[in-house]
């Protein structure tokens, strides 16, 4: 079974029913009709720009553009985890937290699935790298950031409790505990949800991609299997590496609540 092409005209079909939405949302004075438009221009832009890098990389399979490519990835899911908080860590810190956390999850994720259950030759062949890669990576920015923000929020909202426990002798990690727990929670719902209705409520992506490709219905399905658990994974163990450095960086070195290393967004 061939794939079939969509032409300009297509994409431009599809492109109206975005510009029908912002118009109706300038009409209903929602204010994001704007944002909508940029959004999808960008979502535009990008798309083809990745299309024809991967052009390049599906051609020559360079390690050194495969690495350049991926490094581009985890820059922008970082920006993108910083500019999502309401309260940022200032400094190098609200940039940081979110990247280091990315990279020591989905990276290290993405390399073990390659090396070790798909298996392509070379390991870091780009038609399985940067798919992989780019899920992990979208999914896990969701959750990073949905924890970090739960995370400074409540450190922010329940200043007050932190530090009566504090003085009643709490160590700082004893103090921030239930705010540790909750921002967690909050964190790994997004995948919760993605994989509980995953087959009778939403039809995953990557094996919808993999059907209209031609691929058989079952081995869509592993793939996706495989893709859900892998991403539930990153999410859990980037989510739980940024609470715990952020949670770190909420003290200094005396176990003094310090939130004027937060600012607001």
């Amino acid at each position: 079974m061939s794939v079939i092409p969509l032409s300009p005209w297509d994409l431009a079909l599809s492109a109206s029913l975005v510009m029908m939405l912002a118009l109706l949302s300038w009409q209903l004075r929602l204010g994001v009709g704007r944002q909508m438009l940029v959004a999808a221009a960008r979502s535009l832009v990008q798309l083809i720009l990745l299309g024809l890098v991967l052009r390049v990389l599906f051609d020559q399979t360079h390690p050194a553009l495969v690495a350049g490519l991926t490094l581009v990835m985890l820059g922008v899911a970082g920006y993108e985890v910083m500019a999502r908080q309401g309260r940022r860590f200032i400094g190098i810190w609200g940039y940081g937290v979110g990247t280091l956390s990315m990279f020591l999850s989905s990276f290290s994720i993405t390399v073990l699935a390659l090396t070790v259950i798909v298996g392509p030759t070379p390991w870091y062949q780009p038609q399985y790298l940067i798919p992989l890669l780019g899920m992990l990576l979208g999914n896990t920015m969701t959750g990073v950031a949905v924890a970090l923000d739960n995370l400074t929020r409540g450190a922010h909202d329940k200043q007050g409790q932190i530090e009566g426990r504090l003085m009643l002798g709490d160590t700082c990690q004893q103090a921030i505990g239930d705010i540790r727990r909750d921002a967690l929670r909050a964190g790994l719902i997004p995948i919760i949800n993605s994989m509980t209705t995953a087959g009778i409520v939403s039809l995953p992506g990557m094996m919808t991609g993999q059907i209209l490709a031609g691929s058989p219905p079952m081995e869509a399905a592993n793939y996706q299997i495989m893709i859900l658990f892998l991403i539930a994974a990153g999410t859990g163990l980037g989510s739980i590496a940024a609470v715990w450095l952020g949670s770190g960086r909420l003290f200094d070195e005396r176990g003094r609540l310090r939130l004027d290393r937060l600012r607001h967004a």
